[in-house]
Parts: structure tokens; sequence; C-alpha cells
């Protein structure tokens, strides 16, 4: 498991640092407003309001347990359409209006009537951390794409479908000292040995595993610091 992987995947998303708070805001916000005015008024926003941020809550503290690189991407498409669509709506729904300029006006409810300029700023603030959110979605939806991109670039040829707790961060590659593709298989490249694609590095033995191209000789000579270079060539066959 790369640690600074982990430690920047945590403070961002999986221990409740912005977007569980942020959702946990809309969503203690929307059942407010769906007290006061389900089942007859406002019903269709109210409703959506309240089923984002419960998903999102619930995909995270999923995800943050077990993923894929390909799972958490199509999770934080939708998301963030999701998040997208409710931040228009809300737009839709507000306009231009300006709350401070609503003065003692009553908007009607289930049981009475509510202060219309406190029903503006608590729609204000759902549709900003909904804008919010949904920048931070794209935000990490490039991410997840950028490091698996650059992991199967490197040799990982099944980086979407690895642990997502394995990608390294930026600047970090294969024989990193915090590790590379760790998590529970023991995966570690030594420091002076040229990370090699197609090499799948173990610890059975003693030795590394590598993985032969067809029609190449593999190569083991000498290296700096009593490390082993390893390198593949096209194997030269006499008709």
């Amino acid at each position: 498991m790369t640690q600074l992987f982990t430690q920047m995947r945590n403070y961002a998303y999986g221990n409740a640092v912005i977007i569980l708070l942020l959702s946990a805001t809309v969503l203690g916000i929307a059942a407010y407003l769906g007290s006061i005015f389900l089942p007859n008024l406002q019903r269709d926003f109210t409703i959506f309001a309240i089923v984002v941020p419960s998903l999102t809550i619930l995909a995270l503290i999923a995800g943050a347990q077990w993923s894929r690189p390909w799972q958490e991407g199509i999770v934080f498409f939708i998301l963030g359409v999701l998040w997208l669509s409710m931040g228009a709506w809300d737009a839709d729904i507000m306009g231009s209006t300006q709350c401070d300029s609503l003065g003692n006006l009553r908007t009607p409810t289930k049981d009475g009537t509510i202060s219309t300029k406190s029903w503006c700023y608590e729609m204000r603030v759902i549709e900003a951390f909904s804008w919010m959110l949904f920048a931070l979605f794209v935000i990490f939806l490039w991410i997840i794409i950028t490091l698996t991109t650059r992991a199967q670039a490197m040799g990982r040829v099944y980086a979407w479908s690895e642990p997502i707790f394995e990608l390294p961060w930026f600047g970090q590659y294969p024989g990193m000292p915090d590790g590379y593709y760790g998590g529970g298989r023991n995966y570690a490249y030594p420091a002076g040995v040229p990370y090699m694609q197609g090499a799948y590095p173990g610890m059975a033995n003693g030795g590394y595993v590598v993985a032969q191209q067809p029609g190449h000789a593999v190569v083991i000579q000498p290296g700096a610091n009593g490390q082993s270079m390893v390198t593949q060539v096209p194997s030269m066959v006499s008709p």
C-alpha cells in the first residue's frame, strides 16, 4: 500500500473530512425542509435533495472499506452528475432572488408558514454546497483516471481492477520506500533496479518473478549497489 496515496485519499473523502461533512450538512437542511413541506409542498426537489446526499454518504462509506479504480470512477461520475443536477435545479428555483431583500415575507408550509428569507438562505446553502461537491467529484475523478492510467503505463495492465489503495501518488513510482502494490502481497521493488514493463516482483525464494515476453530472452546483469539489472531483449533464433 502506498502510504502517501492512502493519506491523500483519506484526507479527501475517506474520513468524512470534506465530502461527508458537506453532504451531511445538505442532508440536514433537506431533512428539515422535508419535515415542514412534505408530502404536498415542494415535493420533487425536497425528495431529491434528501436522496442525493444520502447516496453520497453511503457510497463513500462503502468505498472507504473496499474499492477498485473502475468502481470508484463510476461512482464519482454518477455522484458528480447528481450534485450538478441538484445545483442547477436549485438555481432554477431561486433564480436571481436576493434573500436579504425579502423582508417579512412568509412561505406556506404544511402546518403554517415560515420566513421566506430563512428558506431562501437555506436553499442558497444547498445550491452552494451542490456546486462545491460537483467540483470536488470532478477533481477526484480526474485524479483516479490519471493515477490509474499512469500505473498502466508503468506495466500494471490490471490497475483498473486492483485495489485502489495500491495506486502510487503523483511523483511516486514503483520502488519508492513506501512500496507499490504491497497491500497484503508483499510486493516491493528494490532501489537500484530499473522498473520494467511486464515485471511483477515477488518475494518467493528471495527472488523476483519476471513475466517473459514472447520472443524475448531475459538477461540478468550485475548492477549498482550489488543489485541485479533485469532486461528483456528479442531472441535471435537461427533457421
